[in-house]
């Protein structure tokens, strides 16, 4: 029988794109760890390490079970563009990403216990539609930046925004299913027997 299974992580996202694939954590315990990227941290090393430093502080207090961790980035270019913490600045990451392309990046973990680890990350490019300032206005009102990176979120009103999509639309949301599924189906929390039905699809 497998281990006990512990979310990482507070986002009611996450929790819900997994319910998509069957799975419902035995746990969910989000890890407070220190988001502050690093000087010059490029996008891709920042995701991976603060999916890793999830994964690792939660098994410290879940050292009998299985760690599922995740961390999503938006990037334009090198830069990267942290959760909005208010308004003002939810507005100049619209303004930022409007009318052009951008990477969100999401890593995604699965730690044994205090043992070993695997990591997998999903790249997505996205492109948003050149912005109104009505339309950064309606958004700001909203107030689904909130806890955002980048400060959007798609599966909102900010979809509307997006004008062309390459990738993981769940990956966007903050958690890549294709990549998830088949760690849990290496670690057996899925069966062979749904994979191949699924696979044959």
């Amino acid at each position: 029988m497998a281990s006990p299974l512990v979310l990482a992580s507070a986002s009611p996202r996450r929790l819900a794109l997994l319910a998509r694939i069957g799975i419902k954590p035995d746990f969910v315990e989000p890890a407070d760890i220190d988001e502050t990227p690093r000087r010059d941290e490029l996008p891709l090393v920042y995701v991976k390490r603060m999916a890793m430093e999830k994964a690792e502080q939660t098994a410290v207090r879940y050292p009998d079970s299985v760690i599922l961790a995740a961390d999503t980035v938006v990037a334009v270019g090198r830069r990267i563009l942290p959760k909005a913490e208010d308004a003002h600045q939810a507005r100049h990451y619209l303004k930022l990403l409007s009318g052009r392309r951008h990477r969100v990046l999401t890593a995604v973990v699965l730690k044994n216990g205090t043992d070993s680890s695997v990591l997998r990350v999903s790249s997505n490019v996205v492109t948003f539609k050149r912005l109104s300032t009505q339309e950064i206005d309606d958004y700001i009102t909203s107030k689904e930046w909130r806890d955002k990176a980048g400060g959007y979120a798609i599966q909102g009103y900010a979809e509307a925004f997006i004008r062309f999509l390459a990738g993981s639309h769940s990956a966007v949301m903050g958690l890549p299913l294709y990549e998830t599924r088949h760690l849990l189906i290496s670690a057996g929390y899925l069966g062979s027997a749904s994979q191949d039905c699924i696979d044959k699809l």
